[in-house]
Parts: structure tokens; sequence; C-alpha cells
């Protein structure tokens, strides 16, 4: 897969992992387009890098799928490469029954059906495309559950399900599928709080995932 001169999207791209991935195919000669819930994160994202294009999108909305899919067609119909970043991780205390669960970011809205979502209404448009991909950015929880994350983890084994039957349905197209499957990251995964975990440097993420997209590697586990 080619790493300059593409037109690329990752949603949650203004913080995080997402962040280093924009800085990471811009410096190498693409288009970035990112997206997020928060305007002035994304504001933020585009002082620190003002080659960015930013759209305020909430991707666990329906109606902000749709929205930013038209935006798309209509201003960036040459977009070859969708990320699907957007990332909540929470603690849930199975014990205490649905309220913690049912207060909050949803993992399951952000985490899978967004991706899933954006995935299958991109796929037409990347189509046209001479070359293309989609990579979704799972986690090493997909395999290792946490009993403390369980709804996350859950997320991100369903996510993988899905990448994998997806990559075989569009084996015979122009699309490639890639999953990034990052460790422990110093993220804040999209806590209002940003409080920022423990973990590798999200730059080390983007560092792989632009190599293993040069050679097609399509499941890239980072160590």
């Amino acid at each position: 897969m080619k790493t300059k001169d593409n037109t690329v999207l990752i949603t949650g791209g203004a913080t995080g992992i997402g962040f280093a991935l924009a800085e990471m195919f811009v410096k190498s000669g693409n288009k970035v387009i990112i997206c997020g819930r928060r305007e002035k994160k994304l504001e933020e994202a585009s002082t620190k890098l003002p080659r960015l294009v930013t759209r305020v999108c909430d991707v666990t909305s329906q109606q902000g799928r749709e929205s930013l899919y038209q935006w798309i067609e209509e201003h960036y119909p040459e977009l070859n490469i969708l990320i699907n970043n957007a990332g909540v991780q929470r603690s849930i205390n199975l014990k205490a029954g649905t309220q913690a669960f049912i207060t909050g970011d949803s993992e399951i809205d952000t985490n899978l059906i967004a991706p899933i979502y954006l995935t299958m209404q991109f796929i037409p448009l990347l189509l046209n495309k001479d070359e293309a991909a989609i990579i979704n950015v799972s986690s090493g929880l997909r395999s290792r559950p946490s009993a403390r994350m369980p709804v996350y983890c859950a997320t991100k084994a369903g996510l993988h399900s899905f990448t994998e039957s997806l990559r075989n349905q569009l084996s015979d197209t122009n699309i490639k599928v890639f999953e990034l499957v990052p460790p422990r990251v110093a993220t804040s995964l999209g806590r209002e709080d940003d409080a920022v975990s423990g973990g590798i440097p999200p730059s080390a993420v983007a560092e792989a995932a632009l190599k293993a997209l040069k050679e097609d590697e399509y499941e890239i586990i980072v160590e």
C-alpha cells in the first residue's frame, strides 16, 4: 500500500493514537482529515499541525455519521483511506447492576457500532479508487480481556472479528483491510478529564502502522 499521496480520514484524530497517526501521515505527504466530538481539541490539533483538515462529528450518532460521509463525498471525494480509531475505555463493575453501564460514554456505540457503520458507508466510495484501505484500531485486550474493563474488551474482540470478516469479503477488491493492535498506550482514550494512562507513546504505534501499511502487513500487532 502506498504511504504518500493519499487522502486519509481518521476518527478520534485530535488526540492520542489518532493524532499521532495524523501527524505521521501528514509528514509522509498525505492529506489528512480528522474528526472528533470536541471542537476545542480539534482546534488544538490544528494549531499543532496546521495542514490538518478538521470536522466536528459524533460518530456514535447515525445522523453524525451520515453528515460526515456526505461532507467527505462533496469536498474530498478522492478519499482512499478510512481509519476507525475513535475509542472509549471505561472501568465497569458488573456487580453493581446496569447504572454504571448506562451512564457515561457508550463503549459499544463508539468502539464497535460506529466503525461497522462507517465502514459500510465508505466502502462504495473506496471501491472507486485504484488503491484504498480501511484500518480498524483494536487492542491487545481483544484476546486478553481485563476483568476491570469488560465491555471495552468485548467491543475490541468484536471489532477484531468484524475486521477479519471484512478482509475476507473485500479480498477480491482494491480495498486492503488492516487491523492495528496496540498494547497499553499513553492516551486518555477520549475521557473528558483527559487523564492519561501509562504505556508506550502514541508515536510508536503510528510508526508501526505506517511501516506495516507500506509492507501490506494486515494484522499490525504493536509490541
